[in-house]
């Protein structure tokens, strides 16, 4: 059986084998992880489609893999080899341990010899997540370990390496790793949008008690109504944005060439921040969604994205992007256009700041929001009313339900 690459859409022309998990003789089981191809916008893993021998491997690990191109082989008529089964006996029964964890787990796992019936499992019915093997992974970096390593040797991955300074306080030590593939990407396009958009960016500031007082009144009823899906801030910008698109419709547009590309539907982009950086999947038809789908969609993706799990069609496409910096503190910023959309919203940390209302000054929990837009296309007054449409349903949030 050919294992070959996926089919890439295209706006990707290829993508960097970066990791075998097999080896050419290994015996290998269906939906065993085989590969990692790594794209511009996501890491593809590889698995095996059928039980088999991996009798040949055509691309190796840094090899640029094109669209469908064949990756390895698997001998099918090949017999497994035989196993034996660690049993625990428990007075007079038998039984078998099986380590519920998710596949990101069990490759991070892995890669650095962890054994996963000693981690604790945080997931759902104690399913070992990827974050777990990260903490455990932690504890471990902090306990002296029993030899010296060479930083030299330290082998570059996902999770954030050890402090240099942590490996010999006297060394001047320094760790040269390739840029991946994402991150090379986002520099590029980073800078190609300094280059070619005419970007200009409004700040504004909504009052959040709205919202807030809302959170409080109806949280438990919405939790229970929905699943456990909490109501949180973000589907509130989603849904706000959406009604301010639809008021002006320059904003959910791209430019291609010299055309004007107005979109009729609303997929809303929200940045998710990664170790591996910054992913934006798309919440597609967000007007057509109640706020608990947003926040289900939102909870996916997060998830996904911290696992590595986020599929290239997740991630394309898109016309308006939201982006909160406020988790990390921020409290005002410039974001940058995802091309080719032509605007971008930046949510900020909510603080309690002196306002003035009827005359007195009183303390409101207050967001900076700012909108970055290409000048090229949204002129200041549109991206300014466009702005101040979104305070006022954030700070009356009746207008977003009424579409007011």
């Amino acid at each position: 059986m050919d294992i070959k690459a996926p089919k890439f859409p295209e706006s990707i022309s290829e993508g960097e084998l970066t990791k075998w998990y097999k080896r050419e003789g290994d015996f290998v089981e269906r939906d065993d992880l085989l590969a990692d191809v790594e794209t511009e916008k996501t890491t593809i893993e590889i698995v095996a489609q059928s039980d088999g021998l991996l009798d040949k491997i055509f691309k190796h690990e840094g090899d640029t893999v094109e669209s469908e191109e064949l990756l390895c082989t698997i001998d099918e008529s090949a017999e497994a080899p035989s196993s034996e089964t660690h049993d625990v006996e428990i007075g007079t029964s038998v039984e078998v341990h099986e380590v519920a964890a998710s596949p990101a787990a069990r490759k991070l796992a892995s890669e650095h010899d962890i054994d996963l019936s000693v981690v604790n499992g945080t997931g759902r019915s104690g399913m070992v997540t990827k974050n777990d093997v990260e903490k455990m992974l932690g504890e471990i970096r902090t306990t002296p370990p029993a030899q010296e390593e060479s930083p030299l040797e330290l082998e570059a991955s996902e999770t954030p390496p050890v402090p240099l300074t942590a490996l010999d306080s006297s060394a001047r030590v320094e760790r040269r790793v390739p840029m991946t593939r994402l991150r090379a990407t986002i520099a590029k396009r980073l800078v190609e949008v300094q280059q070619t958009a005419a970007m200009l960016t409004t700040f504004n500031e909504a009052n959040m008690d709205p919202i807030m007082r809302m959170r409080r009144q109806y949280q438990d009823e919405f939790v229970a109504r929905h699943n456990g899906t909490r109501l949180g801030f973000m589907s509130f910008f989603v849904r706000a944005s959406v009604e301010a698109l639809k008021r002006f419709p320059a904003v959910n547009a791209s430019l291609d060439g010299d055309d004007v590309v107005y979109h009729g539907y609303y997929d809303i982009g929200v940045a998710v921040s990664t170790v591996r950086g910054l992913v934006v999947p798309i919440v597609r038809d967000a007007d057509a969604l109640g706020l608990h789908q947003i926040e289900d969609q939102i909870v996916e993706y997060s998830e996904k994205a911290r696992e590595n799990k986020l599929s290239i069609d997740e991630m394309t496409g898109g016309t308006f992007t939201i982006s909160n910096g406020g988790v990390f503190g921020s409290l005002m910023s410039t974001p940058i256009l995802n091309p080719p959309q032509t605007a971008i919203l930046g949510m900020h940390k909510i603080q309690d700041r002196p306002v003035v209302e009827d005359g007195e000054i009183v303390v409101r929990p207050m967001m900076y929001l700012a909108l970055s837009y290409d000048h090229r296309l949204i002129d200041g007054q549109e991206a300014v009313q466009f702005l101040v449409t979104i305070k006022g349903m954030i700070e009356d949030p009746a207008r977003i339900l009424l579409e007011l």
